[in-house]
């Protein structure tokens, strides 16, 4: 370095030390590095490339005069270029005429095709290679050493700064995942529903990954499919895709090692069953949930380019996935606990129901016929039952009561013998859907009202039919019980079991019974039940 050029050189490296020295984050000190070192080099473009984790790619990451587009996304092998061939050599690289160099590369996404000089130096930390640095004009020029120890100079500086910032990004990086770990914690502790638990860990998963799309899929019950049950950043289509077959792709390779699979490419990837729903992501990684050796689902997390997942992106999505599963379990556990609950109340209260009835039967005790009393009572509770088998298949929040009422008439017309004495039950009308209590109520009063047609409206009869009808008005559910057989007596005899129907109808429905009798004969009985106890309100 010439005597007249030292004191500028200290100058501009003091003045570069010390707004580096102001600077804490990763991003912020690379480009001040690259817009300092172009402002001291008085030269067209300064550019700084990281080394991947993998020490294969360099990736540029900061810029002053190459296109801003290329930024995380050029690289040069190690080796490749005169930037890479820097770092293998670990030593500077400079030409006056670059493109005429032999180991000049064009990046072409980057649009340097107006630079003709080029200085790579490496970048060092001790001995060891952290990137690259290089400076480029668009006029020919002649690198002179003391230019070229200036730069080295610089790139000392740059080193240690990056140095500092990445230790500082790690430090803030730790304390997110902690806190995303934490954050964690407490959804699966907190009483929150499964899917809106799943919706948080997604969200999680994909901020403190720096991940494209995360998403997560769930065996089914019978474990034959894997269900996607959260995926945040995700589109529409992605989101509405069909279930995915347990045995086929890269899921169900996750599920069966038990292990991280990781798919570089996408687009090579023939286990990938969903191609056209891989538009714009490039690698993929699959982690499985796992409890107790037990896999039930997996994580996919999507990355936009091929760079692959680094170790800590690893290590918190295994993390994340683990945590996750025990949250499953967990919810899963609550609710169980929960349904055994409310199987409880509810059976308790339809035991009560039973109870109910048989005491209205006590004060006719005596001169009841002990058969018919135990048939009547075995009616019952098979209807209850009916609803208990509903909502075992359908789920335990509403009851479809036309699906109750047809298990119910089959039931009926076998054991009373109805289709010996050629007499049809019919179920039809609209799908009614009932809270529980409100279904076997339902159930138990056209179980009375088809019991008591079956007993009384054929006789003398070789035929006939008896029509349950179901639909909806404005303001109430309708029920019709009605039957083409003799007639109601003129009065009415208010028996048992029309005053178990009332009884049922009254307090446990709320609502209005009515006896019509049609002018094409027969009975016809309809209950009005208002639309709020489709709430259960």
């Amino acid at each position: 370095m010439t005597a007249s050029a030292r004191p500028q050189a200290v100058t501009a490296l003091r003045e570069m030390a010390r707004a580096l020295s102001a600077a804490w984050d990763l991003d912020t000190t690379l480009d001040l590095i690259a817009q300092k070192t172009t402002e001291v080099m008085h030269v067209d473009s300064c550019s700084i490339y990281l080394l991947d984790p993998d020490g294969r790619q360099l990736r540029l990451r900061a810029t002053t005069g190459l296109a801003r587009r290329a930024l995380g996304r050029a690289t040069l092998a190690v080796g490749e270029g005169m930037t890479g061939y820097a770092v293998a050599q670990n030593a500077p690289v400079f030409a006056k005429d670059a493109p005429c160099h032999p180991r000049f590369k064009r990046v072409d996404e980057a649009l340097e095709m107006q630079f003709q000089s080029l200085l790579a130096i490496p970048l060092r930390i001790e001995e060891r290679v952290i990137g690259a640095l290089n400076v480029q004009t668009v006029a020919a020029h002649q690198f002179a050493d003391d230019e070229i120890e200036i730069v080295e100079l610089i790139g000392e500086l740059a080193a240690g700064a990056l140095a500092k910032a990445q230790l500082y990004d790690d430090q803030k990086r730790q304390i997110t995942e902690l806190q995303a770990l934490a954050a964690l914690s407490e959804a699966v502790t907190s009483p929150q529903y499964l899917d809106e638990m799943l919706d948080v860990v997604t969200e999680m998963a994909a901020q403190t990954t720096e991940t494209a799309v995360c998403a997560i899929y769930l065996l089914d019950e019978k474990g034959q499919q894997l269900e996607l049950r959260a995926a945040r950043r995700a589109g529409a289509a992605y989101r509405q895709q069909p279930p995915l077959p347990v045995d086929l792709g890269v899921g169900a390779v996750a599920m069966q090692t038990g292990q991280v699979l990781y798919v570089p490419d996408l687009r090579q990837e023939p286990r990938y069953l969903r191609p056209e729903l891989a538009n714009g992501f490039s690698a993929l990684l699959v982690v499985p949930l796992s409890v107790r050796e037990r896999v039930i689902g997996v994580l996919h997390a999507y990355n936009v380019d091929t760079r692959p997942f680094s170790e800590k992106q690893r290590a918190l999505l295994s993390t994340l996935a683990n945590q996750t599963a025990l949250a499953i379990e967990n919810a899963r556990l609550v609710t169980n606990a929960a349904i055994v609950r409310e199987m409880h109340h509810r059976i308790k209260n339809n035991l009560q129901t039973v109870a109910m009835l048989m005491q209205l039967q006590l004060p006719e005790a005596e001169r009841l016929d002990t058969r018919q009393v135990l048939q009547t009572n075995i009616h019952r509770v098979q209807s209850i039952a009916a609803v208990h088998e509903v909502l075992s298949e359908q789920g335990f929040t509403l009851v479809d009561v036309t699906d109750v009422l047809r298990r119910i008439t089959r039931t009926t017309a076998v054991m009373s013998g109805a289709n010996e004495r050629h007499i049809i039950l019919v179920v039809q009308g609209e799908q009614l859907l009932l809270p529980s209590r409100a279904a076997t109520a339902v159930a138990l009063a056209v179980n009375e009202l088809v019991q008591n047609a079956l007993e009384h409206a054929f006789v003398g009869r070789a035929q006939g039919s008896v029509t349950v009808s179901l639909g909806r008005a404005p303001e109430e559910m309708i029920v019709l019980v009605r039957d083409d057989g003799v007639g109601m007596p003129a009065p009415l005899q208010r028996h048992l079991g029309l005053e178990i129907v009332e009884t049922l109808v009254h307090e446990d429905l709320h609502g209005r019974i009515r006896y019509n009798r049609p002018h094409t004969g027969g009975t016809e009985v309809s209950i009005r039940i208002p639309r709020a106890v489709e709430r259960g309100s």
